[in-house]
């Protein structure tokens, strides 16, 4: 994994927290909450789809391309999506008692 990857990750997955807050009006934590939980689901499905489609060993041979990037950046949104949801549900639920 190169840096590059690691900066599409949390790219996306700030994105993706960020849309997740705005979808799901339960689950907001904050605008910086929002992008911390992002970025690190972000580094995780990033992580994830990287390795279910193989891009992750083209990415450290050295032959990094515009699809591997791409499927970085939304492999890392999907992941800080659904983590910033869980979180902020979770949280906002045991914080409503």
């Amino acid at each position: 994994m190169d840096i590059a990857s690691i900066i599409a990750q949390l790219i996306g997955g700030a994105a993706g927290g960020t849309a997740g807050s705005k979808i799901v009006k339960d689950s907001d934590l904050g605008a910086i909450g929002n992008l911390i939980a992002g970025a690190i689901g972000g580094i995780g499905g990033g992580n994830i789809l990287g390795s279910l489609l193989g891009s992750g060993a083209a990415a450290a041979a050295g032959g990094m391309d515009i699809g591997a990037l791409a499927s970085q950046l939304v492999g890392g949104g999907v992941g800080g999506l659904v983590l910033q949801v869980v979180v902020g549900l979770v949280k906002n639920k045991l914080l409503a008692k």
